[in-house]
């Protein structure tokens, strides 16, 4: 039996008899990889926080942890392509995992030295690696079995993505987060030995999680290197003429999608990052409790794309990604102007809302693209860099604002207005003429 990838390369999946017995292990490996990348990002929402405070950065600053992650994702997109071309499916996700285990290394000496450079240089390779790793991980699961069940397959992996967006949270509130705080007037006072061994003591802690995760990291890279797997090398030489990269976008309803989807992921991003901070100044809370409700953000998060899906079934996605914009940028304004827990609430059903905004704005994208697919669908990954840029943008509104956390949140708001947008008009496709 064979199936077409992506990349238009054939390749041999086993039939249903035996698969499942013989492809269980490889594909628990490769769930792994979607919980394993899917933690990297949301401990980044505990770690903006913990530097502010550890490296005395202000809310501009802070948000580099995230344009350094997103931005390798921008840089590494092709350089990813061309590993998966010369070295194969299997030997990328190994370089992939050793690469993204690096950077979790990196964080050892960024931590003795408290030096921020540092830590934002193994964000960016820990981006590198991810990039690589997930380029790669998704065509894997999407042979190891029949066919005919591959969409099967590949959302119950992505589940597990959802999953580390859940307890990621909670292991970085236990082992990162502190929940000691001092105001600027209580650290001016501080003798400056003190003040030096808190700040140290702060910074240290992440050196265990992230060993941790650098340790399993090559763990699972060896497991991959002796594991035998279907092979993904291409069996045919055929040239094809590929579309050229910019007259693709002469497609209005991709252009739009591409925007949609810079301003969705930049959104998420921008929610998830100041989520403990308006948590603790919003709604009161001190740093470990937010920490924990981020927790349940990321259950909503889960819970919401299982329900999104079934929702699908019955309403026609444009229609549903609507709906859920203006639910979103209603619970925005919520949290904007609200006091309280009800803040809490609010982004809690912002994460329920936004869970089916990024794949549904990716098929509204790529329809009737025919030939040119896959060049629409490399314009959409590379627009995942609005998550590199927006929270930068609302750490700056935020200092302008005095450190007022819940102001920064137009800048979501914006974000969902731009998406409506899009669902209601932009998606719409409209002949091209040569």
């Amino acid at each position: 039996m064979q199936i077409t990838n992506q990349l238009g390369d054939q390749h041999e999946v086993p039939d249903e008899k035996g698969a499942g017995t013989k492809y269980l292990l490889p594909f628990i490996l490769i769930t792994c990889l979607f919980f394993l990348w899917g933690m990297a990002h949301n401990l980044d929402s505990i770690l903006i926080p913990q530097l502010k405070k550890a490296c005395e950065l202000n809310n501009r600053q802070s948000t580099l942890i995230d344009t350094a992650v997103f931005f390798a994702y921008f840089i590494m997109a092709i350089p990813a392509g061309m590993i998966i071309k010369r070295f194969g499916y299997k030997n990328s996700i190994i370089t992939g995992l050793l690469v993204f285990a690096t950077g979790a290394f990196l964080f050892i000496p960024a931590a003795n030295t408290r030096t921020y450079e540092l830590f934002l240089f193994a964000l960016f390779v820990i981006g590198c690696g991810l990039t690589i790793l997930e380029t790669s991980a998704n065509p894997y699961a999407a042979i190891l079995g029949p066919a005919k069940s591959s969409s099967k397959r590949l959302n119950l992996a992505a589940s597990f993505n959802g999953l580390a967006a859940m307890v990621a949270p909670i292991i970085g509130s236990v082992f990162i987060l502190s929940g000691t705080n001092y105001t600027a007037e209580q650290m001016t006072a501080m003798p400056e030995a003190v003040k030096a061994a808190y700040l140290l003591e702060e910074a240290s802690s992440v050196k265990l999680p992230y060993t941790i995760l650098g340790t399993i990291l090559v763990l699972v890279a060896i497991l991959f290197y002796f594991m035998h797997l279907p092979s993904m090398k291409p069996e045919h030489t055929e040239v094809e003429v590929k579309p050229g990269f910019f007259s693709v976008l002469k497609h209005r309803h991709l252009s739009w999608a591409v925007a949609a989807q810079f301003f969705y992921v930049g959104a998420q991003v921008c929610v998830t990052s100041f989520f403990i901070r308006i948590a603790q100044q919003g709604a009161g809370l001190d740093e470990k409790t937010a920490g924990y409700y981020l927790g349940v953000y990321g259950f909503l998060f889960m819970a919401g794309r299982f329900i999104g899906t079934f929702f699908l079934k019955y309403i026609k996605d444009s229609v549903l990604l609507s709906i859920y914009a203006i639910l979103s940028a209603i619970l925005c304004t919520v949290a904007i102007y609200g006091h309280g827990i009800t803040v809490i609430y609010a982004l809690g059903g912002i994460g329920f809302f936004m869970s089916i905004m990024f794949p549904t704005i990716f098929s509204l994208g790529l329809v009737g693209l025919k030939s040119n697919t896959e060049t629409g669908s490399s314009w959409l990954v590379m627009s995942i860099v609005g998550g590199a840029i927006l929270p930068y943008g609302m750490g700056t509104l935020i200092d302008l604002n005095h450190d007022d956390i819940q102001s920064g949140y137009l800048i979501p708001l914006v974000c969902f207005l731009i998406i409506l947008y899009f669902g209601i008009f932009g998606h719409k496709v409209k002949s091209v003429r040569a």
